[in-house]
């Protein structure tokens, strides 16, 4: 039987990321109503390298920690928002995490290349490719298993959110937004913002997971929140509007695949506060995963 990655919580201190820079950015009129345009708008910004990541290897499976996980603990990097578990996981033929329980966590996946299977003790069962995004709300409790049936390595991003409330009924869903994808650079995958419904729903309120694939050259400004999560997929992508002084980098700064950038706006959404920050994509198979949210994990919903 396998063994799962976080079975053992250890007390080793992996120091992933490192404190955060303050940007102070100048915001035009008509980004800050009624102020003039000397107002600044302070932004932190974390940048945290591929290779910064924290790393579980077995016989099976190499997973990159974006958070504290498992034996790797870092008081200091437990969350981001709302966000609490980023791991970039690729899985052998053959290997994968048997039946293990989950409880009052919104849990979702994308698939980047290959094929994971998915089974739950509610019943649900089914193979989630590239292009379908999938959400398991465990509420109460639900076991699951996720494990590589096919010939080739699957590589995979699961992600992990506190919910609203505790102890629901487990639900689960998918959707394949390959068609969308095709037509827009830029896709809503989950959602629990009314005004921002995405390919399928998200038991956190204010948070909302968005994919895009902007072509080399292309920008896709990232959304308003207090609370916002890059993390670059496959290909470079470039941050627009964006001076990180205190970062290794003297140009313009660029993320390569398995890189992320966390930025917490403390003004965001009064008076019509911006972060004016955009992404380009640099090589044909740039792709971004972003996360928005409007509420930190000890905030109310």
């Amino acid at each position: 039987m396998h063994q799962r990655a976080d079975e053992h919580p250890g007390h080793e201190r992996n120091k992933i990321a490192r404190p955060p820079d303050l940007l102070c950015l100048p915001i035009a009129p008509a980004h800050r109503l009624g102020r003039d345009a000397a107002t600044l708008m302070c932004v932190y910004a974390t940048l945290i390298r591929s290779a910064e990541r924290a790393v579980t290897t077995t016989d099976w499976l190499v997973s990159r920690h974006g958070f504290s996980f498992g034996d790797h603990y870092d008081p200091d990097n437990t969350h981001h928002g709302t966000l609490l578990i980023f791991n970039d996981d690729t899985v052998t033929p053959g290997g994968g995490y048997d039946l293990h329980r989950h409880r009052n966590s919104e849990i979702l996946t994308w698939v980047l290349e290959g094929v994971l299977s998915h089974r739950d003790s509610d019943g649900n069962e089914g193979s989630v490719p590239p292009g379908v995004v999938q959400r398991m709300s465990a509420g109460a409790g639900v076991e699951h298993s996720e494990r590589n049936d096919a010939a080739t390595p699957v590589h995979f991003i699961q992600m992990t959110l506190a919910p609203d409330d505790a102890d629901t009924a487990a639900t689960y869903e998918h959707a394949d937004v390959s068609a969308d994808l095709a037509r827009s650079v830029l896709v809503t995958l989950a959602s629990g913002i009314p005004e921002r419904p995405g390919a399928i729903g998200l038991g956190t309120s204010g948070a909302a997971l968005h994919v895009a694939r902007p072509a080399p050259g292309q920008s896709v400004t990232l959304p308003q929140a207090r609370y916002v999560h890059v993390f670059v997929t496959s290909g470079r992508a470039e941050m627009t509007g964006l001076d990180l002084s205190g970062a290794d980098t003297d140009g313009p700064v660029v993320m390569e695949a398995g890189g992320s950038l966390r930025l917490t706006d403390p003004d965001a959404g009064e008076d019509g506060a911006t972060t004016a920050v955009s992404v380009r994509g640099i090589d044909p198979d740039t792709e971004i995963l972003i996360w928005e949210m409007h509420r930190g994990l000890m905030d109310p919903a």
